[in-house]
């Protein structure tokens, strides 16, 4: 809609940085044929696994590539860099990066199952077609009417990492994503260990929550 509207006249940048781990036939690239102020860019950083030769591409109109062109520094790939691109575009390495990204998925889809399961995970914000999850974790288990929580999830996020040597990402301050934590999809160990950790951690927190406080008789009066 943005591309069509008649009062634009700006360019419309699409980040597909995660496009390997989305369905086929997600890309827009090939819209950049159709609209020229559109500009799709992917990068080896992600599926890849090549985010230190810091190298990405971006598709997009003649006349757009060539500002572009005209605005980078001279040499700016260099051959190190190239060579480890080429290498990893030859058909022997996509076979593997493909292989590797469909492990991920599986492992992906795991969380997308186990997680739900345990009683104080919320829901996954932003979609799922990345490497990663962005998920709630709640003050309560969701069938006592548990919310998303900051101090929750910061708790979890602490207990994994210094007690079950387990690293999440803390996003409960980032707009819209109160009580998240970013979970990177991992081997099937490590998805393994990720989700036992936190229905050990989450299950032990809820019993404390629903147990009842009871008093000493003189307390209680």
């Amino acid at each position: 809609k943005i591309l069509a509207h008649p009062t634009w006249n700006g360019v419309v940048v699409v980040d597909e940085a995660y496009i390997d781990f989305s369905p086929d036939g997600s890309s827009l690239a090939e819209w950049v044929t159709e609209w020229p102020n559109l500009a799709v860019m992917q990068t080896l950083s992600k599926a890849f696994g090549l985010a230190g030769i810091r190298l990405g591409v971006a598709f997009t109109s003649i006349p757009i590539a060539s500002l572009l062109n005209n605005l980078k520094a001279p040499y700016n790939i260099s051959s190190p860099t190239s060579e480890i691109a080429k290498s990893a575009l030859r058909p022997e390495n996509l076979a593997i990066m493909k292989r590797n990204k469909d492990n991920m998925l599986k492992q992906r889809r795991r969380m997308l199952e186990a997680l739900p399961l345990i009683p104080r995970i919320g829901r996954f914000l932003g979609g799922t077609d990345a490497n990663f999850l962005l998920v709630e974790i709640l003050d309560r288990p969701r069938i006592s009417g548990g919310k998303p929580s900051n101090e929750a999830a910061l708790r979890l996020y602490e207990e994994l990492a210094e007690t079950r040597d387990v690293v999440v990402r803390f996003r409960g301050k980032e707009p819209g994503c109160s009580g998240c934590l970013r979970i990177t999809v991992g081997t099937e160990t490590e998805v393994d260990k990720l989700i036992t950790q936190m229905r050990d951690l989450l299950l032990d927190e809820s019993k404390d929550i629903e147990q009842p406080t009871v008093g000493r008789p003189e307390e209680q009066e």
